[in-house]
């Protein structure tokens, strides 16, 4: 299956980018990273992330880690929407604090560290590829039927159980 068949629901989301609940909740509910398969209905539904959804999840985590505040990393995303998170994996995300610059190639980042601030950046293709890992390992489901999808994950008896009963 490929990654835009599967969807993530908020916990799995969550144990992926590195957040609490209440951190994607309030994302979502505040509109700086709703999820794209199926938002929340009301009472007893479930919001579904896509991949790309969490990458941006922990994308935003990390910038908060790093001091920046939530109305530069809420321009930052909307940057990103507004492109279409078209070869996000291939992207630089960096900051110096108050402003956050894309670069796409070397020249930019090296023409960005010329003006002497400190700068920190973030390999977006790098964060990409602990999403994957981490969401290879968490149950994620089906958009077109709703199965839930098992990961491997070899320390996960009840997920061991369920594969041996399909």
């Amino acid at each position: 299956m490929t990654s835009e068949q599967i969807g993530y629901r908020g916990p799995t989301a969550c144990a992926a980018a590195g957040i609490t609940y209440r951190q994607l909740d309030y994302w979502a509910r505040t509109g700086l990273v709703e999820p794209s398969v199926r938002p929340a209905y009301g009472s007893g539904t479930q919001r579904l992330y896509s991949f790309r959804d969490v990458v941006v999840l922990k994308i935003v985590k990390r910038f908060l880690d790093t001091g920046v505040s939530l109305q530069n990393i809420r321009t930052a995303v909307q940057h990103l929407r507004e492109r279409g998170f078209r070869d996000l994996e291939r992207m630089t995300l960096m900051s110096d604090g108050a402003t956050v610059y894309e670069c796409s190639s070397p020249d930019e980042v090296h023409a960005l560290l010329q003006g002497g601030q400190g700068i920190f950046g973030i390999a977006v293709g790098v964060v990409w590829r602990d999403v994957e890992s981490a969401l290879s390992q968490l149950h994620g489901e089906r958009i077109d039927t709703g199965e839930t999808l098992v990961g491997h994950n070899p320390a996960d008896e009840l997920a061991r159980r369920r594969n041996r009963a399909v």
